[in-house]
């Protein structure tokens, strides 16, 4: 028999329906207000991801932290560091966890652990690509 498919995954129309949602819902507004059509989804490879999470998991190990997560923020370039000059939309995964017996271990309300970097730069589409 295969493996379980892990708890958190959604089927492909329910990823569907909550980008749709995003789009009808948001991005009329966001464009309109900044001007130009933004991104709204972002690539990694698997193997760039899995380096990164093995990072975090080695450092966080050396502060006592056991059970680290991550944090997906929304972020947008400045328009003077954008590529196309125009301060598109990004996101990062930012780190999180508290050593063992400290509030937040865990949990989504662990905090944000600044003292492993931040993880960027993944690709996105021109125009976005829709799922």
């Amino acid at each position: 028999m295969g493996k379980k498919v892990p708890k958190k995954c959604i089927s492909v129309e329910e990823a569907k329906e909550l980008q749709k949602t995003w789009c009808d819902t948001r991005t009329p507004e966001i464009d309109k207000c900044i001007g130009f059509e933004d991104t709204r989804e972002f690539w990694w490879s698997v193997k760039e991801l899995q380096k990164y999470l093995k990072h975090v998991k080695r450092e966080s190990r050396k502060q006592g932290i056991d059970d680290p997560g991550i944090r997906i923020y929304f972020g947008a370039y400045p328009q003077e560091k954008c590529k196309m000059n125009k301060g598109y939309a990004t996101v990062f995964l930012a780190p999180t966890g508290a050593p063992a017996g400290e509030s937040g271990k865990g949990v989504d309300s662990a905090p944000n652990n600044y003292g492993i970097e931040a993880y960027n730069h993944g690709n996105s589409g021109n125009p976005p690509h829709m799922y």
